[in-house]
């Protein structure tokens, strides 16, 4: 299947990240490469790290962009940022580009079980090579972590029904494929809720997928390794779609930028101060014409920030 990705903010994104004709740029989620060959169009005699755990992803990205020899692909999480920056610039690097979104690919390729819509096997892993997946979660897990994941992580109502349902339909045997999933969900959510609202699977579905792939633990420490990568004046620019992601992006940044713990009401002897400025008082949007043409792109939010 063809790896199609549309890029998010794209335009948005080229501008937060300032580019320079030299700069070394790094984009840790590859996806679709869209991102990446707009900023290589933009760099002459600077360079291009791109970042991607899922190699269907870097099989891609090495052909959109073989026309360019000043790119280095990485097969990995982004949360090993601050090695991958040693090793490809341990001078440091003017920009970096978090897309937290899942790739239409993913979502599409009903193979990689992330879709509700499709039947495949419980999978969802975005890294292959990882032997940890969705089934795992749903068959192995205990109801109680079950239900505090689906709860937290999906912002489900119906969480504890949802978990108790699934506790009680592995009992005769695993639950192997999504459909199976989406079933169990359907049957633990009332009838009038189903027919409000999103597909009843979706956020649970969310919430897995995140389990799975440790997107919300490894963020913050991600966004402190990138911003001490970045050259002074570099620029960290990061898309998140939902808003627990959305909070912690948000937190990071504001606790970068006022790193004080001392009492407000008292004089500061911590001695910590700011190592950046954030851009972005408030969260940059997708224009009405962006969410028209890609829909998925309507829960986007765009926060930037300048290292000191």
């Amino acid at each position: 299947m063809e790896f199609k990705h549309v890029s998010v903010l794209l335009e948005e994104c080229l501008e937060a990240l300032n580019i320079k004709k030299d700069g070394t740029y790094v984009d840790c989620t590859l996806g679709g490469a869209g991102h990446s060959k707009e900023i290589l169009k933009r760099i002459e005699t600077g360079k291009l790290i791109g970042i991607d755990q899922d190699q269907d992803a870097l099989h891609n990205a090495k052909t959109i962009l073989s026309q360019y020899s000043n790119v280095i692909l990485v097969h990995s999480n982004f949360e090993m940022i601050k090695s991958i920056i040693e090793d490809h610039a341990p001078e440091g690097v003017d920009g970096i580009l978090m897309d937290l979104g899942v790739s239409s690919y993913q979502l599409d390729e009903g193979e990689r079980g992330f879709s509700y819509m499709k039947d495949a096997p419980l999978d969802m892993r975005m890294n292959q090579d990882d032997p940890f997946s969705a089934y795992e979660v749903v068959n192995e897990y205990d109801e109680e972590k079950i239900y505090r994941i689906i709860r937290d992580y999906g912002e489900e109502k119906f969480a504890k029904r949802i978990a108790g349902f699934i506790a009680k339909a592995r009992q005769d045997k695993p639950i192997s494929t999504t459909l199976e999933l989406v079933e169990i969900i359907k049957n633990a959510i009332p009838a009038r809720a189903r027919r409000e609202g999103p597909h009843p699977a979706k956020r649970t579905f969310q919430a897995i997928r995140i389990e799975v792939n440790r997107e919300l633990t490894i963020l913050k420490d991600t966004i402190e390794d990138a911003v001490d990568g970045l050259k002074p004046g570099g620029r960290l620019a990061i898309i998140t779609f939902h808003s627990l992601e959305d909070r912690i992006v948000k937190n990071t940044y504001r606790d970068l930028m006022d790193p004080c713990t001392c009492p407000k009401n008292m004089p500061c002897v911590c001695g910590k101060t700011a190592t950046v400025k954030i851009l972005t008082r408030k969260p940059i949007l997708p224009s009405e014409l962006e969410i028209e043409e890609n829909p998925r792109s309507r829960s986007a939010k765009l926060r930037v920030l300048e290292k000191l």
